[in-house]
């Protein structure tokens, strides 16, 4: 039974790993622009929508990855 989990806790661990690596990123981006144009970072509505249908978008295409016809 322990074995049979053991794939499940590493897809877990890999995923957090990915996630806050990939915000990280964002965050590093985002301050680096902010810096090149000497301004405060700001995310307006229409941003957030932007950003969150990109999320649920690789969102989608990682469950894609797992399916198999």
């Amino acid at each position: 039974m322990e074995q049979s989990d053991n794939w499940k806790t590493k897809t877990l661990i890999i995923g957090a790993i990915v996630g806050a690596l990939g915000g990280l990123l964002a965050g590093y981006i985002l301050i680096q622009r902010s810096e090149a144009t000497a301004s405060k970072p700001a995310l307006s509505a229409g941003d957030g929508v932007k950003v969150g249908l990109g999320v649920l978008d690789v969102l989608r295409v990682i469950s894609d990855i797992g399916i198999k016809n």
